[in-house]
């Protein structure tokens, strides 16, 4: 790794560095250039510098999402800006702004200190809050659409700063304007979010009631991000144990004629109601039937706890990963018909 000097605000320019501690695989892949961002400044400057804005450039946030295949011969972007505040708030609401660098989870536990409600369903989930609007993260009947207001970003061409509502970010499952038409051309720098200050319990989906119940607990919104995490680490392995991204692969939704067909052959299928009369059935499940589940090839494999999760046993390169996945898709295409998409980031 080599200093390879400051620009003209003042921030530093790394040379050659290790991308291994930056991705949640442990993924080993350089980056030619590197910068750390924890001021907007800074950012802008550097999109508008005469050497490196012409480069082709990766964001990086928590790194949760991603699989690197190969080096990166740009400048990668690593997103750090801080801070979080209530910028607004009355009886029913209160609007918080969190930078773009700051932890998810963290984002969620000062939302349950100061009884803000909306996001508790969302605990323990890995990466910043940058990624969360471009992903539009879910878990557990609640997605960042439901209680988004808005947000900031950088133009990369030009440095411009821009606000985005609701309705331009285009969000569907797991998607929004950021991972389509709008791909590669922004920065997100600050998310707002509308938080309730009367909750209104999700409990119906997946364990949580069960194990409320184990808990014995009072419903609050601390007790349902409590359930969460206690579900999440005994399903989803640690990415300090093990390298992992969490959730490799889409749930697929389709109509209920296709649903209906799916399950005349497979009775058993689980599956849950989505938005515009879609059923949606777990990929978990699909990879599971076809034999996948604690499945181990050389140095990556499938979770032995959640099949919907692959894992680098150490050593595993990003391409031995992707041909894992590849593997997987094509063995739930023959059994089921589906053809499973990949909710990680493929570099």
């Amino acid at each position: 790794m080599r200093k390879s000097g400051l620009i003209d605000n003042g921030s530093l320019i790394t040379d050659n560095v290790s991308l291994r501690r930056f991705n949640t695989f442990g993924i080993e892949a350089n980056a030619r250039h590197f910068a750390e961002i924890t001021r907007l400044e800074d950012l802008r400057a550097l999109l508008t510098s005469p050497v490196y804005g012409p480069m082709d450039k990766l964001v990086l946030g928590g790194g949760s999402n991603l699989l690197f295949t190969r080096d990166f011969d740009g400048l990668v972007l690593k997103i750090n800006l801080p801070g979080i505040q209530t910028v607004r708030e009355d009886d029913a609401h209160a609007w918080v702004r969190a930078g773009a660098g700051v932890n998810w989870h963290d984002l969620v536990v000062h939302c349950l200190d100061h009884d803000y409600a909306g996001i508790e369903n969302l605990s323990l989930i890995w990466g910043t809050v940058g990624a969360a609007p471009m992903q539009n993260i879910g878990a557990y009947g609640v997605e960042i659409k439901d209680v988004f207001e808005e947000l900031e970003a950088v133009r990369i061409s030009d440095g411009s700063l821009r606000p985005f509502g609701h309705a331009d970010c285009r969000f569907g499952y797991r998607e929004s304007v950021f991972k389509h038409d709008l791909k590669g051309q922004y920065i997100i720098t600050s998310v707002t979010l509308r938080l309730d200050k009367q909750p209104v319990f999700h409990t119906s989906y997946g364990a949580i009631a069960d194990t409320l119940r184990e808990m014995g607990a009072n419903l609050s919104i601390r007790a349902i991000s409590e359930a969460v995490c206690r579900i999440r680490t005994s399903k989803l392995p640690d990415p300090h144990q093990i390298g992992n991204a969490g959730s490799f692969f889409k749930n697929p939704e389709m109509d209920e004629a296709a649903f209906d067909r799916l399950r005349s052959q497979h009775p058993t299928v689980p599956h849950y109601p989505a938005p515009a009369g879609q059923v949606k059935v777990p990929a978990g499940w699909l990879i599971e039937q076809c034999g996948w589940k604690g499945k181990r090839v050389g140095n990556a494999g499938v979770h032995a706890q959640q099949a919907l999760v692959l894992v680098n046993y150490g050593e595993a390169t990003g391409a031995e990963i992707q041909r894992l996945s590849e593997r997987v898709q094509a063995s739930v295409a023959g059994k089921f018909g589906i053809a499973l998409q990949a909710e990680v980031n493929v570099v």
